[in-house]
């Protein structure tokens, strides 16, 4: 009994300085996610793995049928060998990304953000070709989701600032 008392005033506690800073979800009714929900048109991909990027972006963000903001992106990739035998034989490969993206009022052509993500992935070279070949798409695609993420992350936390 003791302990779920302590459990209870401990919860509150923790809780009390979130509550009092007005902290509230992004995705609840009236919450800053609303603000962009199919109202951003992604600039359409030019090869797999923008596609893969814009996918996601639209998976969380929704389609626009009828735009406010138009969100602008450049995605650079660099793959680098992580793991060397000592034949110089590469069994693991690093997959870096980075992209710089913003955000365009559609009414107006002015950029009302902008930012960048960078983040990493890797995968394994020591299967067959084909193996190979799907770990590496496999890693290509979960570095556009996690770029993805970081781009829909930053936009939420900013758009309060272009209400």
């Amino acid at each position: 009994m003791l302990s779920f008392k302590r459990r209870a005033v401990l919860g509150l506690l923790a809780a009390a300085p979130v509550a009092a800073c007005g902290f509230t979800p992004v995705y609840a009714p009236g919450g800053q996610g609303t603000l962009l929900r199919n109202r951003v048109r992604v600039e359409p991909p030019t090869n797999r793995l923008e596609f893969e990027l814009v996918r996601r972006l639209e998976e969380r963000l929704g389609q626009a049928d009828a735009p406010a903001y138009a969100l602008l992106h450049t995605v650079e990739t660099r793959r680098e060998g992580i793991a060397v035998t000592g034949s110089n034989d590469v069994t693991r490969i690093r997959v870096n990304g980075s992209v710089d993206y913003a955000l365009i009022e559609a009414a107006s052509d002015a950029q009302v953000l902008a930012g960048q993500g960078a983040t990493f992935t890797a995968y394994s070279a020591t299967g067959t070709t084909l193996a190979t070949d799907a770990a590496r798409q496999d890693a290509d695609d979960r570095l556009m989701v996690g770029l993805a993420d970081q781009i829909v992350a930053q936009l939420l936390a900013g758009a309060a600032r272009f209400q």
